[in-house]
């Protein structure tokens, strides 16, 4: 019972960490770019899957109502569709440093193009889209590519992932050797004292029955001989 209750901690704690490492980490989508605007969107218990406005402007607020910027894209199967928001990082998570969203939006609007004659972009975001609770990624970066084809290699994913892989490979194998020239010891210190304290019970023990036995013993011997 207390294995699976550790395997599902563990389960548990991948499934924490996974998620967030997904919605962090750059990826990349190969998409055309149909629309740009603005657009007054309420903001309440997903205020958490939003960024700030425009840094350095004085216009940061914490109305319910917030105007940001949006672009609109297809895939190329020309089917799929997403929705990307443009809000700057600033120096709040995740550590993009993001400032530009006015460029990048110009940027977006300068690309835009008809299925007849396409422009393919390579939009660089993080962050999830999911519909039912108004929650879009967050764009930041727009980069024209030679196709629908172009294969974008993760070059930071991949970079960072290893960098974590170590990291957590340093911090286990430092905690096995604490362990071992630690903990170990010490339990190994603890249980020889038990021991110790086990066999000082017994012979104690067998010290009191040798000790009450020779009291017995030694009533026995007023008995009343039986007569012959």
């Amino acid at each position: 019972m207390w294995t699976k209750i550790k395997w599902g901690i563990r389960i548990f704690l991948v499934l924490i960490v996974a998620g967030f490492l997904h919605y962090t980490l750059p990826q990349h989508d190969i998409v055309r770019i149909t629309n740009t605007y603005n657009k007054l969107t309420p903001i309440g218990s997903n205020r958490m899957f939003y960024s700030i406005e425009d840094s350095g402007t004085g216009a940061e607020t914490t109305s319910t109502t917030r105007d940001i910027r949006f672009i609109d894209a297809v895939f190329p199967d020309g089917e799929s569709v997403m929705v990307y928001r443009n809000e700057d990082t600033g120096w709040v998570w995740p550590p993009y440093f993001k400032y530009d969203s006015s460029s990048l939006q110009a940027e977006a609007t300068n690309l835009k193009s008809d299925k007849d004659s396409p422009q393919w972009v390579s939009v660089t975001h993080y962050g999830w889209r999911l519909p039912i609770f108004s929650i879009f990624p967050n764009a930041v970066g727009v980069t024209p590519v030679a196709g629908p084809d172009v294969t974008i290699i993760p070059w930071v994913n991949i970079i960072l992932l290893l960098t974590f892989a170590f990291i957590i490979f340093m911090i286990r194998r430092m905690w096995l050797q604490f362990r071992e020239r630690t903990i170990d010891p010490a339990l190994d210190d603890v249980a020889e004292t038990w021991d110790e304290v086990e066999d000082r019970a017994d012979a104690a023990r067998d010290q009191a029955k040798g000790f009450f036995g020779r009291i017995a013993a030694w009533f026995g011997t007023w008995k009343a001989k039986p007569k012959r």
